[in-house]
């Protein structure tokens, strides 16, 4: 049964991709938007901006590489939509094929584009002049972060694709994800902002995730915030997936 979770997982995930390389539009805005992010932060904003003794750019590029993630997974969900009013769902489910592969090879499928955009980010980032030190462990870590940050975003667009009733519908539960980077230290360190601001924006998730992942590359002490980016990663990753996995199940009952 494992064997062919697998295989039916893997067949469907290229499926996926292949659609994905046909929709130019997906490519634009899973990549192009957070370089031009990157671009307009660093050359217009940057000037004025203080963080350090570093380079702008490399203190923004963490939350860039976060923008880059959740702009990306709005994908996911749109595509299941579409599976379920197209009908594909109920013609792979009369199939012999494992029953889950259909949830995972979208699951899949999102993790390998989000991570192939954000290491395009990355590049880009390069030529405009960051560096880090940081050694493989560091650099596995940060991808590990980035991995798990994909699989939580992911299972949350599962639950609107496969609960929305339009295309609308589920394309907006991906504005808050992309709004909170903007409340976080991703682009000012919190300290500059004023006090109901900083303390929501000290509490939150991406901020965590932000410097966490700023640590590790400018090989800095990770103090406690790569705990409890793992912790809200792992949480959320944890309850998306059991209501996603439920909600599925209801629906081809």
């Amino acid at each position: 049964m494992r064997a062919n979770l697998l295989f039916d997982s893997v067949t469907l995930t290229g499926r996926s991709l292949r659609h994905i390389t046909r929709s130019p539009d997906t490519i634009v805005t899973t990549a192009i938007i957070p370089i031009a992010f990157l671009l307009m932060f660093v050359y217009v904003f940057g000037g004025a901006i203080r963080a350090g003794s570093q380079p702008y750019v490399s203190y923004l590029l963490p939350g860039i590489m976060v923008i880059t993630i959740a702009y990306g997974i709005s994908y996911v969900g749109f595509r299941l939509f579409l599976d379920r009013q197209s009908g594909i769902f109920l013609r792979l489910h009369s199939m012999p094929i494992a029953r889950s592969a259909v949830l995972w090879a979208h699951v899949t499928t999102s993790l390998v584009t989000n991570l192939a955009a954000v290491a395009v980010v990355v590049v880009v980032a390069l030529l405009m002049g960051f560096r880090s030190g940081a050694g493989v462990l560091a650099w596995v870590e940060v991808v590990g972060i980035l991995t798990l940050l994909t699989l939580a975003l992911t299972w949350i667009a599962v639950i609107a694709g496969l609960a929305a009733k339009s295309a609308d519908g589920v394309g907006g539960f991906a504005y808050p994800l992309v709004f909170l980077p903007f409340v976080s230290s991703a682009f000012v360190p919190t300290r500059t902002m004023p006090g109901p601001v900083r303390a929501f924006a000290e509490n939150q998730p991406v901020t965590s995730i932000v410097n966490a992942i700023r640590d590790l590359l400018t090989q800095r002490p990770v103090g406690s915030d790569v705990w409890i980016a793992l912790a809200w990663c792992m949480g959320t990753l944890a309850v998306s997936f059991t209501v996603a996995v439920r909600l599925y199940r209801r629906q081809i009952a």
